[in-house]
């Protein structure tokens, strides 16, 4: 996926310590891409938008949650 015109957004709740992760959805309909924000020349994860819908249902219905 060509990362070159990504367009990188972070949550408005991330914090002033950076410790944040960065979204570009720009890159529709190839896919989405995630990336850390303390290391924006590092690697990127990249997904298809049907694996980030699963993700993003997963994280809603508290699939990831570790206390449970």
């Amino acid at each position: 996926m060509d990362l070159t015109r990504a367009i990188w957004k972070k949550s408005t709740r991330s914090g002033p310590e950076g410790n944040c992760v960065e979204v570009a959805t720009n890159l529709l309909p190839e896919g989405i891409a995630v990336r850390d924000s303390k290391n924006p020349a590092g690697p990127a994860l990249t997904f298809t938008r049907a694996e980030w819908d699963a993700f993003i249902a997963g994280a809603k219905d508290c699939e990831f949650d570790l206390t449970a």
